[in-house]
């Protein structure tokens, strides 16, 4: 188990996240469609994974507008917002603010993509939900960064995550 912190009160999540260097787990979540969607599906490339609480939610809505304007100049590269909200508000709010470099995927049916990211929050007010993390993939699915936020109320580090995507 990992802790994070919602508004500094320790949070206890369901694991830790991939190791850098590991095979990410693969995963089945919902589209906006309510088709699936696998890992494999996005083999050949580059992956950025923007797991947060609720897409309805002020910092998680700034990370899905930061990576639809980051993934506007990617090559090769897929950014895939995960949450547990149901597909229909996904699709709602990237329709509202026009986030059309971004696919939103939904871990609502099972759960099994948060428990086995490591990152499904065991206590606390968000109990249920997915912590706040960025995982990068290459092309092949080999995890090459991660970030687990401290705090929920806290964003990530967009330019770390789009610079883990440049050749070293």
């Amino acid at each position: 188990m990992a802790t994070i912190n919602f508004k500094g009160n320790p949070v206890q999540t369901s694991g830790e996240l991939p190791a850098v260097g590991t095979k990410a787990p693969d995963f089945t979540l919902v589209k906006a469609d309510l088709s699936n969607a696998t890992l494999a599906d996005y083999k050949g490339t580059k992956v950025v994974l923007n797991v947060f609480p609720s897409i309805d939610t002020g910092i998680c809505a700034k990370s899905v507008i930061a990576f639809n304007q980051g993934a506007a100049n990617l090559d090769n590269t897929v950014i895939l917002c995960v949450s547990k909200d149901l597909p229909f508000a996904q699709k709602r709010f990237c329709s509202a603010e026009g986030t059309d470099n971004v696919i939103t995927l939904s871990d609502y049916v099972d759960g099994a993509f948060s428990k086995d990211y490591g990152l499904l929050m065991l206590e606390g007010p968000l109990h249920h939900l997915s912590s706040r993390a960025i995982i990068v993939l290459d092309e092949e699915g080999t995890v090459v960064y991660t970030e687990q936020v401290p705090d929920i109320v806290q964003e990530p580090n967009y330019e770390a995550a789009m610079a883990s995507l440049q050749p070293a």
